[in-house]
């Protein structure tokens, strides 16, 4: 329904305290996020969502992602820069004259009204016809499958059918933007999965421009069309969850995303005869065509680099090949498969084993205490620099 376009937006909070330097204390380092003006919030994000699409913003707590968002809802004054939804700038336009609708972590609903009129409520305040506002709910009750509780007050509910409830008051507004700030971490986790599959099959009813905010990243890669991870206010990267897992832009981003995460080695990026390797732990690894020539286009030289290997491109060595050797820390049964914490080179590395071989057979030897060897290929490595841990690839 609308295109958001937000260019180069800022948020600053003041300090609290004024903050007096004595006479010759020397000047403390502080991080980049905090300036004479006050703590930023959110730095230069610049981003354009197109109509009718869903952008996950994620990242850590503090990150910035909230704050962003309530800007786009109109609950946080932008410090700098331009938000313009179908071009027209909103910076100064009232939350309720913006189009949107915002979804919130703690529901926010009414607890003397019913679910009905929670639901009619925002329509009422822009005093539609009856029989609009009772067709409208009634659809949005439909579709979010909580017609059987408009009745029922909020205490009577589950959870789930609260944070419906609230997704329910959102649609029945018919927004050009519907804003979700982390709807769904109240919930336990068998919830949370149902409700993100009730989320994916509304999106392919309503016609609507999605932003949603959260720090799982599994909601993040199951729900988005693209991803925006953020740290520190400042964006790292932005693209579909398949791009920023196979080619995450810097160190960060291949460590956030990714569960266990990625495992990171000291190693050492060669060039012989034309062709790049990498080195570690006395092994020598030859990276795959790709790899080779994405490093080649970018001129890199050999260096000192940080190898990332995600835990289930991790595969138990056999005879005759170049091998890591490890002793087995941690070993957490999955079902299908083992997680197992391993002490390599003097860090903790996490490698995923299927429970069962290729031949159906039991693995063993998969228990504490176990040394075990492992390799990995050329074509499932990641190199990131030592200088500012950006990929060599990108």
């Amino acid at each position: 329904m609308a295109s958001v376009t937000l260019k180069h937006i800022k948020k600053s909070y003041p300090h609290s305290e004024p903050k007096r330097k004595k006479k010759g204390e020397p000047a403390k380092k502080t991080s980049p996020q905090v300036t004479e003006k006050g703590i930023l919030a959110v730095q230069d994000f610049n981003l354009e969502i197109g109509d009718k699409e869903f952008i996950v913003l994620v990242g850590p707590s503090g990150c910035g992602k909230s704050t962003t968002l309530r800007m786009v809802a109109g609950l946080e004054e932008i410090s700098g820069g331009d938000l313009l939804i179908d071009g027209k700038r909103m910076n100064d336009v009232e939350p309720k004259d913006r189009d949107i609708a915002m979804v919130f972590q703690s529901y926010a609903l009414y607890p003397h009204m019913t679910v009905y009129d929670n639901m009619a409520f925002p329509l009422k305040l822009r005093k539609l016809p009856k029989d609009e506002i009772d067709k409208r709910v009634r659809e949005a009750a439909e579709t979010l499958d909580i017609t059987q509780y408009l009745g029922r007050k909020p205490k009577a509910l589950s959870g789930g059918q609260r944070q419906r409830v609230a997704i329910g008051r959102a649609i029945v507004r018919e927004p050009k933007v519907l804003l979700m700030d982390e709807p769904l971490s109240n919930l336990d986790a068998k919830l949370r999965n149902q409700m993100r599959a009730e989320i994916i099959k509304l999106r392919q009813k309503i016609d609507t421009t999605f932003m949603y905010v959260t720090h799982d990243q599994t909601e993040a890669m199951t729900l988005g069309d693209r991803i925006v991870i953020m740290k520190d206010g400042v964006i790292q990267q932005v693209g579909t969850p398949q791009e920023v897992f196979d080619h995450p832009a810097n160190l960060f981003v291949a460590g956030f995303i990714g569960v266990p995460q990625m495992n990171f080695f000291d190693a050492e990026l060669l060039k012989e005869d034309g062709k790049y390797a990498v080195a570690l732990g006395g092994i020598r690894v030859e990276l795959s065509g790709e790899k080779q020539a994405a490093l080649a286009k970018n001129g890199v030289k050999p260096q000192a680099i940080t190898l990332g290997v995600r835990p289930e491109h991790v595969t138990l060595a056999g005879d005759g090949e170049q091998m890591l050797r490890g002793t087995v820390d941690v070993s957490e049964m999955m079902g299908s498969a083992v997680h197992l914490h391993v002490n390599v080179l003097g860090k903790d590395a996490i490698i995923i084993v299927q429970t069962m071989d290729l031949n159906g057979s039991a693995q063993s030897g998969l228990s504490m205490g176990r040394e075990i060897a492992f390799t990995f290929g050329g074509s499932v490595v990641h190199m990131f620099s030592k200088e500012n841990n950006r990929n060599l690839e990108a």
